[in-house]
């Protein structure tokens, strides 16, 4: 339903001829349909594709979006707690799924033609990072790796490591937004451009910035620190007067997603008509037939229900997957206007929206408070501004007395995201490596990651 960038058509024609891709593109620009030219050219040559993802929530996605294109019966889903259809001919998993198939030489990689591996850029997590080496790694050298990633400013050299463990493989970096974006911080209760001409900061937030420093030191006792900050209901409120919604608040905790829902109820909040509230009760209808009357109480559903039809949701791994594909739905098709969010809703789920808005820039990463870095700044703004609806898309973040328009500065306009890998070997891969290949793979295997190239 659009025309095709030259960086889609460019990695179509490389799927086309069987050669390996990775393709870089910032968040939003439609990598997706690259991956879906490569299940659509694996089925009309009879060969299987697996497309593999780094969370349920957006193999779910896939496998609908692809029912839809491919036919139910072509297609299944292979999750932790999810097998659908696991013979289909394009396959989505989530990235562990393909690992242990590798692992235990499972009869459903017989016919695999290609493999689609979307996010990849997330070998560089932490604490699952390692996973993507390993297929990458280990996949049968017959199969066509298709790589889709965020922005990284080292594609050339992720590319050549591929070459060295995949074989040929084209790189493809695309660095233009198809909508562009707009920073804001929002100071006390005014909305202020981050940059000014010349992407330079904006003086008068500076100055305010200066002032309210001025006055912390000056005077700490009897006057207020700094501009009083909005609660989240008066945020939403004052994004639907500038007509900024519908919006996605990103707030690193599943507790305060929820909480800000429940502010948002108690304020009165009410972002739909009465056309809109309609079709969101059809939705939730038909989404919730098969939940028993008995446990609607227990799983919250009458709250939840009655903020959907207000236009707020909230959206993260804490939901029933039922509430979480009825959200995104509603989002998709413009009736839900305000979504809290954990970062998990970054990672590739098409929740588009006009604005993003950012608490915090820094999150708990399993061990400590840490900044959010350059990469995860962009891929979380990325999801502003939607393609063929919005002329423009909106970060907006919030100001506090620990921020400074400086940090934020530096954060918005880094164009470098290096691509680092978090391979470490374990006792428990090597003993997998070796049952299955022999000492000899086991220790070339490990030889080859991208952190030892």
């Amino acid at each position: 339903d659009f025309g095709f960038d030259d960086f889609q058509i460019a990695a179509c024609h490389a799927v086309e001829d069987g050669r390996g891709v990775l393709v870089a593109a910032p968040t939003g620009a439609g990598k997706t349909v690259v991956g879906e030219f490569a299940a659509f050219v694996a089925l009309s040559r009879g060969k299987k594709c697996f497309y593999t993802t780094p969370i349920k929530a957006l193999s779910n996605q896939k496998y609908h979006e692809f029912c839809e294109r491919f036919g139910e019966d072509r297609v299944g889903l292979l999750t932790g707690d999810t097998n659908i259809n696991s013979d289909a001919q394009v396959m989505v998993m989530t990235t562990e799924v393909l690992r242990n198939m590798l692992y235990a030489n499972s009869s459903t990689l017989v016919n695999l033609g290609a493999v689609v591996m979307d996010e990849v850029h997330y070998l560089a997590d932490k604490f699952r990072g390692a996973v993507w080496e390993e297929v990458l790694i280990h996949l049968m050298e017959s199969v066509q790796v298709i790589s889709l990633s965020a922005t990284v400013s080292n594609a050339e050299e992720f590319g050549e490591w591929l070459q060295t463990v995949r074989g040929e493989t084209e790189v493809i970096v695309s660095e233009i937004r198809p909508v562009p974006l707009y920073q804001h911080v929002l100071f006390g209760n005014r909305i202020l451009d981050l940059f000014g001409e010349n992407q330079k900061l904006n003086p008068e937030l500076t100055r305010l910035e200066r002032d309210t420093y001025r006055q912390i030191r000056g005077n700490w006792r009897d006057k207020p620190k700094g501009p009083k900050p909005l609660m989240r209901s008066e945020i939403i409120e004052k994004l639907d007067r500038e007509g900024l919604l519908p919006a996605i608040t990103f707030i690193f905790s599943r507790n305060n997603c929820d909480a800000a829902v429940r502010q948002c109820l108690a304020a009165g909040i009410r972002l739909t008509n009465g056309e809109e509230r309609k079709e969101i009760r059809a939705t939730i209808a038909r989404n919730m037939k098969n939940l028993a009357e008995e446990d609607l109480v227990v799983i919250g559903y009458y709250e939840w229900a009655d903020s959907l039809e207000r236009g707020i949701a909230a959206h993260h791994a804490g939901l029933l997957p039922a509430f979480k594909v009825t959200v995104e739905e509603l989002f998709q098709r413009g009736l839900v206007k305000a979504v809290f969010a954990t970062e998990t809703l970054a990672l590739g789920i098409n929740m588009p929206a006009r604005t993003v808005v950012l608490e915090k820039l820094s999150k708990w990463n399993g061990e400590a408070h840490v900044a959010i870095s350059p990469g995860e700044y962009t891929q979380l703004t990325g999801r502003a501004g939607r393609r063929g609806i919005d002329i423009e898309g909106n970060a907006v973040i919030l100001w506090n007395n620990d921020l400074d328009s400086t940090s934020v500065g530096g954060l918005a306009s880094t164009r470098t995201y290096p691509l680092k890998s978090s391979f470490k070997p374990t006792y428990n891969m090597s003993i997998n490596l070796i049952s299955q290949f022999g000492s000899d793979r086991a220790r070339t295997s490990l030889e080859s990651s991208l952190a030892q190239f």
